[in-house]
């Protein structure tokens, strides 16, 4: 009993510091203000309608180092430190003679995000990374897929800021696929623009 009262009071009291901590701001925001925002404007009769972010996927191409180890490491830990979370190395499922590429070759970085993490990237993509791309004018706000799920390209990972510009081995990008509950694109729209996804369309 007193076994069950200890892991009760240390569930609450890593809560509190859930709440109190600026990297859930965008969960706790989402909660308290997009979720009653949405239902007032779209006509949502249930919380459980309102549409939410189910996943992010990131996914970082290494083609032109396929053969060099030491350089997929490199940027695989550069993902892991944007993310904060192990990623997981792709292979090629099958041999390209002419892409000179054989089959379980290294080929690609990707990580999935979900609950508190999916929502610390996001914030952190909106708030501090997409603001230091040179000449910002906005993202696309036609890169929908027709079922709710937004994709996106990130030319430069040295914008954000784990990552030190000096030892970067090469500048390289990375691709972000946001996959919500919505039913449709303008559903999704609607949440992303909620959450501060700056479109220019």
């Amino acid at each position: 009993m007193a076994e069950k009262k200890n892991q009760v009071a240390a569930k609450a009291a890593t809560d509190t510091k859930k709440d109190d901590s600026p990297r859930y701001r965008l969960r706790k925001r989402y909660v308290s203000e997009i979720v009653p925002a949405l239902m007032s404007e779209r006509g949502y009769k249930n919380v459980n309608e309102v549409p939410k972010l189910e996943k992010i996927t990131l996914n970082m191409r290494l083609g032109d180092i396929k053969d060099n180890n030491k350089s997929i490491q490199l940027a695989q830990a550069e993902l892991e430190s944007i993310c904060g979370q192990k990623s997981i190395v792709t292979k090629a499922k099958k041999s390209v003679a002419n892409f000179k590429l054989r089959e379980n070759q290294p080929i690609g970085v990707k990580v999935t995000l979900r609950g508190d993490k999916m929502y610390e990237f996001l914030d952190k993509l909106v708030s501090i990374a997409l603001p230091r791309v040179r000449d910002f004018r906005g993202i696309s706000g036609k890169s929908f897929d027709g079922r709710g799920n937004y994709s996106m390209g990130v030319k430069e990972q040295i914008i954000f800021p784990e990552i030190s510009y000096e030892q970067v081995e090469k500048v390289r990008g990375f691709d972000i696929c946001i996959v919500t509950t919505a039913k449709s694109d303008d559903e999704a729209k609607a949440l992303l623009t909620k959450m501060g996804m700056p479109f220019r369309n």
